[in-house]
């Protein structure tokens, strides 16, 4: 099966010109990553999903956990988070290929409910990010996904039925302890999500524990405790990451200046601002800026000339 999924992504990808790099799909919670060398970490925000390698591989951290996940092996996230992570298995001979197919909690609560033996949720309050196996079952619904590609007019027909099988194997599966809770209402979960929904959205401004904890309809403590059992960080660090990766993205993509990042993503201080920067990604916001683009444009080079 691993065989026919490499042979079908490959050959998806040559057809969109080849190369390296993201490609999106036309069914839009589907895509796909093949790189050719081993790269950087990359700090990122990490929606709720089911990511594949197919070929090469890739670790994760977050918090203070550190996940390793290669061949036919896929990353669980159940709750939106701030992540490092990086390919470290690729090569032109060997690419790293991978796919992400976000999850559907709706479609994931429906199987859920009409399951004669639904799975029991773990009693454990662990992270929600884990690392567990692609069988063949699962790899065939990704397979499906991308022969789907072929003959777009099929998608709005098919994908729902296939992700519903998805949702299947997951509860399923040796995991399904813990794919439940997602789906579980008024889960401790779900309540924390919608905490972590709210801190999304308002970031910037300053950061009230009792807020959230009134939000998730838990205590203070429990809220935090839960909290950082679920992430791998307190809610201070998780809003300080999505202010960071914010104001990056400011940099970059908008040209903005230091300071002006700085004070559009909440913080007072340049200064402050420059001294978290450099902690959290390893180098000054300037001199990370100017290698970020220098890196867009290597991969735009490269693009372009394997197109």
């Amino acid at each position: 099966m691993s065989t026919s999924l490499l042979a079908a992504v490959s050959a998806y990808i040559e057809e969109q010109g080849g190369g390296e790099g993201l490609f999106p799909t036309q069914i839009e919670s589907f895509n796909i990553v093949r790189s050719f060398e081993a790269m950087m970490p990359m700090r990122a925000l990490y929606r709720p999903s089911l990511c594949v390698v197919i070929q090469g591989a890739k670790e994760l951290h977050f918090g203070d956990a550190r996940l390793e996940y290669g061949e036919m092996e896929c990353l669980v996230v159940s709750v939106e988070v701030p992540a490092s992570g990086r390919i470290v298995e690729a090569s032109p001979k060997a690419p790293y290929i991978g796919v992400t197919l976000d999850f559907d909690v709706a479609t994931l609560r429906e199987v859920l409910e009409q399951l004669d033996e639904p799975p029991t949720p773990a009693v454990s309050s662990g992270p929600g990010v884990f690392v567990g196996k692609v069988d063949d079952a699962l790899a065939d619904c990704i397979l499906r996904l991308m022969r789907m590609l072929a003959t777009p007019k099929s998608i709005p027909i098919l994908y729902p039925s296939v992700m519903r099988e998805v949702c299947y194997w997951l509860l399923s599966g040796p995991h399904g302890g813990e794919i439940c809770k997602l789906a579980l209402p008024d889960s401790n979960i779900e309540r924390v999500v919608k905490a972590v929904t709210l801190l999304h959205a308002n970031f910037a401004q300053t950061l009230r524990i009792e807020h959230l904890a009134d939000v998730a309809r838990m205590s203070p403590s429990s809220f935090h405790q839960h909290f950082k059992a679920l992430t791998s960080m307190t809610p201070l660090q998780f809003q300080k990451q999505l202010r960071l990766l914010e104001a990056r993205r400011l940099m970059v993509s908008e040209a903005a200046n230091v300071a002006d990042a700085a004070y559009r993503v909440g913080y007072e201080s340049a200064s402050q601002f420059s001294r978290e920067y450099s902690r959290t990604f390893g180098i000054a916001p300037k001199q990370d800026v100017m290698n970020q683009q220098r890196l867009y444009s290597e991969y735009a080079s490269r693009t372009v000339q394997s197109a």
